[in-house]
């Protein structure tokens, strides 16, 4: 806070206060005296304690029940009472005795108290002013002296604002539908109160001080969580981009030994994505599949280069070294903790669902459901795209092997799901062209590439 800004809001401060005090004085002049005091002692405790578990709006703003007590004793006392029990809120702000230059702690307290006296006394005086011994008269007091404390308690707030100079347009948008909720809610309750510390008996007031608190904390304890939540929600999101950026920097690794695999990989990854989608998978496990698609092939960067860059067909010695990738894939993983169960998934996407796959030969049930997406869309990849030693396939031919090899080296679901986005996709999707297989250097997250369908219906 600048010392000009220090200095006005001093000034308004000061001229609020003495605003509150010439009104106290008047009232007192007036003959108002403080009837009940227990009861106002109580009440006044209540607003302490309801601002001490405010739930906090903004960094600037909290929202506290402090008045419910404050136009209950309104309408139930008049001005005095409701202008002390509101003034009384601010002895339970839990920045009072602080030193923070830029919040001005005491000048918030004079500020909050002088500006909820000021409000208290206004719900005073109108609810005075309609109250009677009807039921009729009760609730056209208590809703009339709610709209009052509200209209009040939001303007003040707007002038503290505006000579803070803190966006007031914000405040309006965050505050207003607040205060009508507040209304909607509180008067109602408030009337109920009153109508029953009047017509039954004073001992009910413990009927409004206590529940009025446990729904303060309540809700206090409920925003606590759900920040908690939010926070928790964006550690995952950036460990979700992390877990991206060092797939992609292993996969940049990789591609520097086989050429083959940059678009391989990325392709995999959003076919893998795709069918997972397609089977109705929590978002969770379509990221997840797209990442494992993306390090499926990781594990050849243990093999020789001479292997990785062969232009003709493997022997069976060839073959049977390159068969290793996928356990090897899973030791590299297995090395960062957060990626275990993307090690295990990566060493089974070459397991077959009769049991003839490798490295371990376990049958479809004991494979993971995304091992088994992923080995759908390599195999797809890799039969429609070129090599040195044969030329790709067309789609027809590769689908028409995907079907034939289905319920045996394949699983079912995942090849009914990818057959069935296909059917719906543009050739550039069926041969991995276009968007969603540029550069892995460009990799969005996974939820921000485009999927099947946005890429052009065949």
């Amino acid at each position: 806070m600048t010392i000009n800004q220090h200095r006005l809001l001093t000034g308004y401060v000061s001229v609020l206060a003495a605003a509150a005090l010439t009104l106290c004085l008047v009232l007192v002049l007036l003959g108002h005296r403080v009837e009940s005091p227990s009861v106002v002692i109580l009440l006044a405790i209540a607003t302490a304690v309801s601002e001490r578990w405010s739930v906090q709006l903004s960094a600037t703003s909290g929202l506290t029940v402090y008045l419910l007590p404050t136009v209950f004793a309104a309408v139930v006392f008049g001005p005095l009472e409701a202008g002390i029990v509101g003034a009384a809120s601010m002895l339970g702000d839990p920045e009072l005795g602080r030193g923070n230059a830029d919040r001005a702690p005491a000048l918030k307290w004079m500020n909050y108290t002088a500006a909820s006296f000021i409000t208290g006394a206004l719900a005073g005086i109108t609810a005075q002013a309609l109250v009677n011994e009807t039921y009729g008269g009760i609730v056209l007091a208590t809703f009339a002296a709610m709209a009052v404390a509200e209209a009040s308690d939001l303007l003040f707030a707007a002038l503290t604002s505006q000579v803070r100079r803190r966006s007031m347009r914000e405040l309006a948008l965050r505050g207003a539908p607040v205060a009508v909720t507040s209304f909607l809610v509180y008067a109602p309750v408030v009337a109920v109160l009153v109508i029953a510390y009047e017509k039954i008996s004073p001992l009910t007031i413990v009927l409004f001080v206590v529940p009025t608190l446990a729904f303060q904390r309540l809700y206090t304890l409920y925003q606590r969580e759900r920040r908690l939540g939010d926070e928790l929600r964006n550690v995952n999101e950036t460990l979700a981009r992390a877990n991206l950026s060092f797939a992609v920097a292993l996969v940049t690794a990789l591609e520097a030994s086989d050429a083959y695999t940059a678009g391989h990989s990325r392709a995999v990854a959003t076919y893998s994505r795709d069918i997972a989608s397609r089977m109705a998978l929590t978002s969770e496990e379509t990221d997840r599949a797209f990442l494992c698609g993306l390090v499926h092939d990781i594990g050849k960067v243990g093999l020789p280069p001479s292997l990785l860059g062969k232009d003709g067909p493997l022997t069976l010695e060839e073959r049977r070294q390159m068969q290793e990738h996928s356990a090897i894939g899973e030791r590299i993983l297995r090395e960062v903790a957060a990626y275990d169960d993307i090690a295990t998934i990566v060493r089974h996407h070459h397991e077959r669902i009769d049991g003839h796959g490798y490295p371990d030969g376990i049958i479809g049930a004991n494979i993971p459901m995304v091992s088994k997406i992923i080995a759908v869309a390599d195999a797809y990849n890799a039969m429609t795209s070129d090599r040195p030693y044969r030329p790709a396939m067309v789609y027809p031919a590769a689908r028409d092997r995907l079907l034939q090899a289905m319920g045996s080296q394949f699983h079912t679901d995942a090849v009914v799901a990818f057959l069935s986005v296909l059917a719906e996709s543009s050739d550039d999707y069926r041969y991995a062209r276009g968007p969603g297989f540029g550069s892995l250097a460009e990799s969005p997250t996974p939820r921000e590439l485009p999927r099947a369908a946005s890429v052009g219906v065949a």
